[in-house]
């Protein structure tokens, strides 16, 4: 077979667990399946060491050497800084600077690189475990693309939507369009299962989120569905908005067959809150992985306990923090399994 075959969107290896699609999609399973969020880069030393000395964006659009995903905008230079995440050097700052986005993005073209790479990926992984594609929600790249990077206050980014309505509904509008169809695109070219990440949700209060979030995720929901339900497809999508906690209600019935929760919530409270509705994800406090392994044993059980075996996938309450040990990890993720099993044999 040649090289250009291997990285073929078609003849994929048989899954041979699909634990986390049954869970999403609230079915029975043996065990509550488990991952964690955050690329490896951030924690894994070998990674690390690999990427050493390259650029994060260079390494990205080589298949070969990259099995990432990367946050791109219409047009604008971004940077992976080291320490900092992406950042835009020549921010947004009236919305006269709209004009020099690209409106219509061809993704195929400009992420080309990144659905060759998942295509790779779902082949590297041999059907040993689904593969979940993901993009930035559009207000959490809104906000990057204002503030110029990460920020403690997101001032200058918030100061749009009251400040300029209009133009950050546009802006809002335009991100959504071309996350749907980047989505779509990592569908085709493998990916299993899809998350949306409004990472700074909480930045927003609960009527800003009302209007600047939440309608752009359902747009994204619905869209993503009735395109994938045209083409005979059924892929299950997370959607995970940190701090959002006073819209839990509204996110269980945005059409995501999963909601992620940060560690801010109680999982008997999110139970009755979504009513059912959806399949939850969390939502264990990262910091909790600096603990003895027998603590972090005890944690998880109380935590898979609260949520129940089923409509549930473990998970951190967000990611990975770079310096915590994968040894640790390895331990959160068996004790997921081991009292998963004890509480499904119990029922």
């Amino acid at each position: 077979m040649s090289k250009d075959a291997l990285i073929l969107p078609e003849d994929f290896p048989k899954l041979q667990n699909d634990t986390f699609l049954r869970a999403a999609r609230g079915e029975e399973t043996e065990h509550v399946p488990v991952w964690c969020m955050r690329q490896a880069g951030r924690y894994l030393p070998e990674f690390r060491e690999s990427r050493a000395g390259k650029d994060f964006f260079e390494t990205c659009r080589s298949p070969e050497a990259c099995c990432e995903l990367t946050l791109q905008a219409m047009g604008m230079d971004v940077q992976m800084v080291a320490g900092k995440g992406p950042t835009f050097p020549d921010p947004l700052k009236e919305p006269e600077d709209l004009q020099r986005l690209q409106v219509k993005v061809d993704v195929a073209k400009e992420l080309g690189y990144v659905f060759k790479a998942i295509t790779l990926t779902r082949h590297k992984i041999e059907g040993k475990v689904p593969l979940i594609g993901f993009t930035g929600a559009p207000w959490t790249l809104m906000s990057y693309m204002i503030e110029g990077g990460g920020s403690r206050t997101f001032s200058k980014a918030k100061s749009w939507l009251y400040r300029h309505p209009e133009a950050s509904h546009m802006l809002l509008r335009m991100l959504t369009d071309v996350i749907v169809e980047y989505l779509l695109g990592q569908v085709a070219a493998g990916a299993q299962a899809l998350q949306v990440f409004e990472s700074h949700a909480g930045i927003l209060g609960p009527s800003e989120f009302q209007e600047f979030s939440l309608p752009y995720l359902r747009d994204i929901a619905r869209c993503v569905k009735d395109k994938l339900k045209e083409a005979g497809k059924d892929v299950p999508m997370i959607v995970f908005a940190k701090d959002a906690h006073y819209s839990l209600e509204d996110l269980s019935q945005s059409r995501y067959e999963v909601v992620g929760l940060d560690w801010t919530i109680d999982p008997q409270s999110a139970r009755e809150r979504t009513g059912g509705k959806v399949s939850l994800q969390g939502n264990m406090d990262p910091c909790a992985l600096y603990a003895p392994k027998e603590r972090i044993s005890e944690i998880v059980k109380k935590m898979v306990e609260g949520f129940g075996p089923r409509g549930y996938i473990a998970n951190l309450g967000h990611g990975l923090y770079p310096d915590m040990d994968p040894e640790n990890v390895g331990a959160f993720v068996q004790a997921v399994h081991q009292h998963s099993k004890r509480i499904i044999k119990q029922m």
